[in-house]
């Protein structure tokens, strides 16, 4: 290969690499599956109530479940009602969906791909973690979270940590979302996703709930349905509850 071709091959390699990815990132975040879930004015409204009820009724459990001590068995019961409460709030709602995405030419459930995602996000929060548990006001709000985990039994903790995060794409990217309606779902799902996070009393947990509401917040726009949000938490927390506590257990 001459000296003049080697550019322009390697653009090309970096366009086939744009193009391919697009063609994943695009059907997953971006481009929305046709889908009609109207409803009537009236089932809206009631969906709203509901809505409203729920989301006072969680974010007071939220606040007492981190207002218990590190170890105290009233915190897995505090955090599993909290999980009932938002269950139900979104089952009360009215009906879900678990969504579509168009992939390579047809419309499938999002299994893979969601994985993947909370694979990725998991680990820019690890890359985050590394700096920031040299940061000692930041290292401690985040080791306030993790603490729950040294102190409890760590499969209760990640029990608790699956079940939470299904109920709650249940509630914010389920029936939440559907109650906002057709103008900006995505921003204010997530800005409601967060407030309610404020509730724990930790910054971290409400970056985190930032972040992460607003990528599943553009996976429930893009599928229609909860199941790659829920798919993306799960394994986004998860992956964060067994990697981070020793990670912060280690810091100087």
């Amino acid at each position: 290969m001459s000296t003049e071709d080697g550019p322009a091959v390697r653009a090309r390699r970096r366009t086939r690499w744009t193009r391919g990815a697009a063609s994943v990132v695009r059907p997953v975040l971006i481009d929305k599956v046709e889908r009609d879930h109207r409803q009537s004015d009236a089932a809206f409204r009631r969906r709203r109530i509901v809505v409203v009820i729920t989301l006072v009724v969680g974010a007071t459990l939220l606040g007492l479940s981190f207002a218990t001590r590190q170890g105290d068995p009233a915190f897995y019961l505090l955090t599993f009602g909290l999980a009932a409460t938002w269950a139900l709030g979104s089952f009360l709602s009215g009906p879900l969906h678990l969504g579509y995405i168009e992939l390579l030419g047809a419309r499938r459930r999002p299994i893979i791909t969601p994985i993947l995602v909370g694979l990725l996000l998991a680990a820019v929060f690890v890359a985050g973690g590394l700096v920031i548990r040299h940061i000692p006001p930041l290292a401690g709000f985040t080791d306030g979270v993790l603490g729950y985990a040294r102190a409890g039994n760590l499969l209760l903790v990640f029990v608790i940590t699956v079940v939470n995060g299904i109920a709650e794409e249940l509630f914010f990217r389920g029936a939440l979302f559907a109650a906002i309606g057709v103008r900006h779902p995505v921003l204010i799902s997530t800005g409601v996703y967060a407030l309610a996070t404020v509730a724990g009393g930790n910054p971290v947990l409400v970056f985190a709930a930032i972040v992460l509401g607003g990528v599943v917040g553009l996976q429930r726009r893009a599928g229609g349905g909860v199941l790659a949000p829920m798919i993306t938490h799960i394994t986004w927390s998860g992956t964060l509850l067994l990697v981070l506590p020793p990670l912060f257990a280690g810091a100087s």
